[in-house]
């Protein structure tokens, strides 16, 4: 009963730790979405006043799709686990990923997806060694450089990040997201408030200039976007993973308690029976 008792205070613990980290990443993640949505709305304005404009960033206008070639794909984990089934849910989704195309150069974040290649001697082509705590914009801007460089390079054909999005406050899910190349339907679909403007754009030096740069912010943003989101995800499956360890420590612990009281009891018995046997056979004595 001590050693349990002594366990839900560590768990106890965890769980008033989760909380404060979720509600700070929950506030830097509502602070980076305006941005995101500002760069979306920048680059559906590009698209709509340049109709030709071209960039290797995205499939081409006629629609053709890439279908061979080496993939990329960054794995977001964490770097411990009682956090539920978090990050076996994100292993999933590369594995899948690495059954559909072998051809396929990990990049992970996190310890626990680390460990897990590892052991199972899966080849990571590069494993960011800082931890998946409380992710920065120049930690994203650091991964989204290695992996632009191996698609400009033409090493990467596809870009994909599997990562765990919060859907709501109670239900999250992990997912295998393409990050490049990009559809324009992507952003044609857009939803933003944009100002209007009577007179033309000018773009300097020109509109695939503009657009290239403002793709590798766009990229910069959504795996920074990613990293908290998994970090918050993660922390809420760790609030819930925590709250369920509370309340079977509860349940073990009223368990034992009552096996405690049944054995006092029958020990109180057994000395009353002893008492009282001994008191009767020095009355029979006398």
């Amino acid at each position: 009963m001590l050693s349990v008792a002594e366990t839900k205070k560590i768990t106890n613990a965890m769980y008033l730790i989760a909380s404060t980290k979720l509600r700070r990443a929950r506030a830097d993640l509502d602070n980076t979405r305006p941005y995101f949505e500002a760069l979306r709305g920048e680059i559906k304005r590009i698209f709509r006043t340049v109709e030709d404009v071209d960039s290797h960033y995205f499939y081409p206008a006629d629609g053709s799709h890439i279908t061979e070639g080496t993939y990329g794909c960054l794995v977001i984990t964490a770097d411990k686990g009682l956090a539920g089934a978090y990050n076996q849910n994100a292993i999933k989704q590369a594995m899948a990923l690495l059954e559909q195309n072998p051809d396929t150069k990990l990049f992970v974040v996190g310890e626990y997806g680390r460990r897990f290649f590892t052991q199972r001697r899966i080849p990571i082509e590069q494993s960011f060694l800082y931890t998946a705590q409380n992710p920065t914009m120049q930690r994203a801007r650091e991964i989204s450089a290695r992996l632009l460089d191996g698609f400009d390079q033409g090493e990467l054909k596809k870009i994909f990040v599997v990562y765990t999005d919060m859907e709501s406050s109670v239900s999250f899910r992990a997912q295998c997201t393409r990050l490049l190349p990009f559809h324009r339907a992507h952003f044609d679909d857009a939803v933003v408030k944009e100002r209007k403007v009577k007179d033309p754009f000018e773009f300097l030096p020109d509109a695939r200039a503009v657009l290239h740069n403002i793709m590798q912010s766009y990229v910069s943003g959504f795996i920074y976007s990613a990293l908290i989101d998994s970090f918050c995800c993660e922390q809420n499956a760790r609030m819930s993973a925590m709250d369920n360890a509370n309340k079977n420590a509860e349940e073990l612990m009223a368990q034992l308690g009552l096996a405690y009281n049944r054995v006092r009891q029958a020990g109180i018995t057994q000395e009353i029976t002893e008492v009282s046997a001994g008191a009767r056979a020095q009355r029979r004595g006398k």
